[in-house]
């Protein structure tokens, strides 16, 4: 937050994006495409950045932003993304990594490949490390910056059927807090969204579906709105399911109990659709 004072009584004026210039990667489409719109409604700049030249293009034309091709899973992609974004723009003032995959699983916990393994590793954990990597030196001289990591709720709890998706999502909500915890006092600022089932192509929705009779399920729209008003209070837990803050007490008061109940949900979704496959499971649990 930034203090100000008029004369009497001190005021905080608390993180907005309005003139400031945003980063999102993973933003061609589903979620980071709603919070590229939505931040440039809040009058940001905006730059987007992911893997799908065409779709990064659609979206940065939208939001009247800079598109930047880039892998994250590459460290120089993302070093060259910082570049181009200050080129353009000037200095990062918050940087979104959303970019996600999810593989699922064909069996137990160790079917998921090797290389699936590593991908899920590199994206939602190295990614973060190279943004921070990158983005920060310029943020702690100016003393000001934020980070916003999309971890999800898999990352507080867990996620039937996904192994590697759950695990990478635990550490990288361990590397925000890391991020949080070392550099707070330097005026870095971190969120880390956590939403549950969202409808976007992991899901196997396409932008615009009617989802409405869904329950549990929101779409992009309301994650960026609840990233939004998350900012603005500057929460570290964004949740764009308030339930989620319900379940997250309820494992830490009884991990056993918790995991049994895991357990008991798993063996539902076998028992009703034969399998963990996301895309059928979200609209049973």
């Amino acid at each position: 937050m930034i203090c100000q004072s008029d004369g009497n009584t001190l005021k905080y004026k608390a993180m907005n994006v309005n003139q400031k210039t945003v980063v999102v990667t993973g933003g061609a489409r589903g979620i980071g495409k709603a919070m590229a719109l939505r931040f440039a409604e809040e009058g940001a700049r905006v730059v987007v950045a992911d893997r799908l030249q065409n779709e990064v293009n659609e979206t940065a034309t939208q939001v009247d932003g800079l598109a930047v091709v880039c892998d994250v899973e590459k460290e120089q992609d993302i070093q060259q993304l910082v570049s181009e974004a200050e080129a353009k723009f000037g200095a990062i003032d918050l940087f979104c990594s959303n970019a996600g995959v999810s593989f699922g699983e064909a069996g137990g916990v160790t079917s998921a490949t090797n290389d699936q393994w590593q991908t899920c590793w590199n994206i939602h954990v190295m990614a973060h490390v190279y943004a921070a990597r990158a983005a920060l030196p310029g943020m702690i001289a100016r003393g000001r910056g934020y980070f916003l990591q999309m971890v999800s709720a898999a990352g507080i709890l867990n996620q039937i059927g996904d192994a590697a998706y759950s695990t990478t999502k635990h550490a990288a909500l361990g590397f925000a807090e890391s991020l949080a915890i070392t550099h707070g006092g330097d005026g870095i600022k971190v969120s880390a969204i956590c939403p549950q089932y969202v409808a976007t192509p992991m899901l196997g929705y396409d932008e615009g579906d009617d989802i409405s009779g869904q329950t549990g399920l929101i779409s992009p729209h309301q994650v960026a709105e609840a990233v939004i008003k998350g900012l603005e209070e500057e929460r570290f837990l964004i949740l764009p399911h308030p339930e989620v803050e319900k379940y997250r007490q309820r494992k830490g008061a009884d991990y056993d109990r918790w995991l049994g109940g895991m357990r008991r949900l798993r063996s539902h979704v076998l028992k009703e659709l034969g399998s963990t496959a996301l895309e059928k499971m979200h609209k049973l649990v």
